[in-house]
């Protein structure tokens, strides 16, 4: 399988806020809380990314509660995630190099 292109940060926490369906505003939560409140995204930011990832069909809409959209992940988008995972662990691994040179 090619190499998908990275990731926005945005996107990798939607996407791991949805491993839990969930609505906008959850979402918004779930991901300051997935963080430990080192990342809050706007409504504009998440409304934007949601509606691309709709359309590249990582994600779905589930249903709708008045103004509320539930969405959860799909089997493509749990595979992109565990995808950009990976790519992201090798990363870090790569750069431990960094902890040889400080000595």
């Amino acid at each position: 399988m090619p190499d998908q292109a990275p990731m926005t940060e945005a996107m990798y926490y939607i996407l791991l806020s949805l491993l839990k369906p969930g609505h906008g505003y959850g979402m918004m939560q779930r991901i300051k809380e997935l963080s430990g409140d080192r990342l809050e995204i706007g409504p504009g930011t998440l409304y934007g990314v949601l509606s691309r990832m709709s359309r590249d069909c990582l994600i779905v809409l589930t249903g709708e509660e008045g103004r509320r959209r539930n969405y959860a992940i799909t089997e493509a988008g749990r595979d992109a995630l565990l995808r950009e995972y990976n790519r992201l662990k090798r990363m870090v691994a790569d750069g431990s190099i960094l902890e040889d040179t400080e000595k």
